[in-house]
């Protein structure tokens, strides 16, 4: 007899998501996870097989949103005009939460030495797609006029930068802090124009 899950798969992926993202890989066990769900952990373990499982299909759900909220966020006609927005969508999602629960790509990504290498290949995969979705964004006509730096190079630049706004959210900077760090990036890629 085959038995079917009593869960919504579409709300116990987003309470793991929360759970890996507050704890990290390392620190969140299957019983968390379980007790986050309101399932049994047994449940867990055959609806999905194990933790590194729920962890890819919360992150592959993660890193789709997360990509197209950047895409529609970098549609605008000027560099100056897509990079705020991105930033802001950015800044965002790294602030939400009391307390701020930070950037869960890079929160993963420091954890290089404990996740596996299909984890690790999805947290490149999502890097290799934003530096991807920017560069793009920046190669339009309209948009490549204000930039000071070719778009591939640009698009390097601001990712990397991310990553340093994701470690200065960590170190207890606000919102406010954030976007002013991001007006001097812009300031130095994009014209006034």
């Amino acid at each position: 007899m085959v038995m079917t899950r009593q869960f919504d798969e579409e709300i116990l992926l987003s309470r793991v998501l929360d759970v890996f993202w507050a704890q990290g890989w390392q620190a969140t066990s299957m019983s968390d996870l379980a007790s986050a769900a309101s399932v049994q952990r047994g449940s867990l373990y055959h609806a999905y097989g194990d933790k590194e499982r729920l962890f890819l299909l919360a992150f592959d759900r993660y890193a789709e949103q997360v990509l197209a909220e950047s895409r529609t966020a970098l549609d605008a006609p000027t560099a100056r005009a897509a990079l705020q927005r991105f930033f802001e969508v950015s800044i965002a999602c790294m602030t939400a939460g009391t307390p701020q629960r930070g950037c869960f790509t890079t929160k993963t990504a420091m954890e290089s030495g404990q996740i596996g290498t299909e984890v690790y290949g999805r947290v490149c995969t999502l890097m290799q797609d934003m530096e991807a979705a920017l560069a793009e964004a920046l190669a339009r006509d309209t948009v490549r006029q204000s930039l000071v730096l070719p778009p591939d190079e640009a698009a390097k630049l601001i990712l990397a930068f991310t990553r340093g706004l994701a470690v200065m959210e960590r170190l207890k900077h606000g919102p406010e802090q954030l976007q002013a760090l991001s007006q001097s990036m812009i300031a130095l890629v994009a014209t006034a124009g």
